[in-house]
């Protein structure tokens, strides 16, 4: 992840020279046509010049971020940058070894623009996975992401009970990975434990990707009938 001071402004150019090693084609024109689309407001000098921020790198990165990981298009990302999830926090996941904050209900609702019956029933169908301590429940940081697609999808008339075949999915996959890195996982070792991290990672992000593009080269082939 590029880094800049809070108060240091960048220029486009060094924008660009910034982001170059994660986003191999990335360029100035890119930034202009993002920012012709409504997707980046950086500041303007007096002569025209454009005067980029760290939000507006990051806001960058994650449109970025977006496309390439999640192949999304640019309608959508805007969506996504204007919810009320993306405005409280990161889009970036926190690493699979960091503890995640954790939200009550209301503060899980409120993140995923969705009401309390709508989160009860995503729990019932376990889409929402929460743990009670002291009578509460608490849902971690994930959990508010994961409403929120499912509030996108329910405006469709794609109830919860429509979405356990994706759960099942994911935890199908899921098993498939700690077959190969749970050995090292559990391992005494340090090491070995910390090359197991590193290598859950990249099989999720690998994983990730594929099931992107097997799912879209079937909505393509559904384009196309």
């Amino acid at each position: 992840m590029a880094t800049v001071s809070k108060t240091r402004m960048l220029t486009i150019g060094t924008v660009c020279s910034l982001l170059k090693d994660d986003f191999p084609d990335i360029s100035i024109s890119k930034i202009r046509y993002l920012e012709d689309q409504g997707l980046l407001a950086p500041r303007r000098t007096q002569g025209g010049y454009r005067l980029f921020s760290e939000d507006d790198l990051e806001r960058l990165e994650t449109i970025l971020r977006l496309q390439r990981d999640e192949f999304l298009p640019l309608r959508v990302i805007r969506q996504e940058l204007a919810s009320p999830a993306a405005r409280d926090r990161k889009r970036r996941r926190a690493g699979l070894g960091e503890e995640e904050l954790e939200l009550d209900l209301t503060e899980l609702c409120k993140r995923a623009g969705i009401d309390t019956r709508l989160a009860r029933e995503l729990e019932e169908f376990g889409l929402l996975t929460p743990r009670t301590e002291a009578g509460e429940k608490r849902y971690a940081e994930l959990d508010a992401d994961i409403a929120l697609a499912c509030g996108r999808l329910a405006q469709f008339g794609i109830a919860p009970r429509h979405l356990r075949g994706f759960r099942t999915a994911a935890d199908r996959e899921a098993g498939l990975i700690e077959q190969v890195v749970g050995p090292s996982l559990r391992a005494r070792s340090p090491e070995r434990r910390r090359a197991g991290m590193e290598d859950l990672e990249a099989l999720g992000e690998l994983g990730q990707g594929l099931g992107q593009l097997l799912f879209w080269r079937a909505l393509r082939r559904l384009a196309s009938t």
